[in-house]
């Protein structure tokens, strides 16, 4: 199989032009895409801006200790590394890329081609 194709979007310069809330979370756009954007531990994560179960706004939950997000809903927790779902519902939060670049901070996911890319 070819190599991984990732589509990346610049989403600012720098950190400090993002709309950090207090829990160190803000909402963005790459894209086509509304994502959640964390900090925690001088990481950043990317994940869906809602939880799979009910729709909760993440970025109007906090991050746990243990560094997942929790949705202000219902408290369901997620990593925010690979979606897993630690409180035990079974569901999965959609996570994305976030680097910190020389150029700016930048958003990204792996595109994964359509049934026309086989030549169908």
């Amino acid at each position: 199989m070819a190599g991984t194709n990732w589509k990346w979007h610049k989403i600012a310069e720098t950190e400090a032009e993002l709309g950090w809330q207090e829990n160190n979370m803000c909402l963005v756009q790459a894209g086509d895409r509304k994502l959640t954007l964390a900090r925690h531990q001088d990481q950043l994560f990317a994940f869906a801006w809602k939880c799979p179960h009910a729709s909760g706004i993440l970025a109007d939950g906090y991050i746990s200790a243990a560094g997942q997000v929790v949705c202000p809903l219902h408290r369901y927790r997620f990593d925010m590394q690979n979606g897993r779902n630690t409180s035990g519902e079974g569901y999965f939060l959609k996570v994305y890329r976030a680097e910190r670049r020389e150029d700016g901070i930048w958003v990204g996911w792996e595109e994964k081609p359509g049934w026309f890319s086989f030549g169908f």
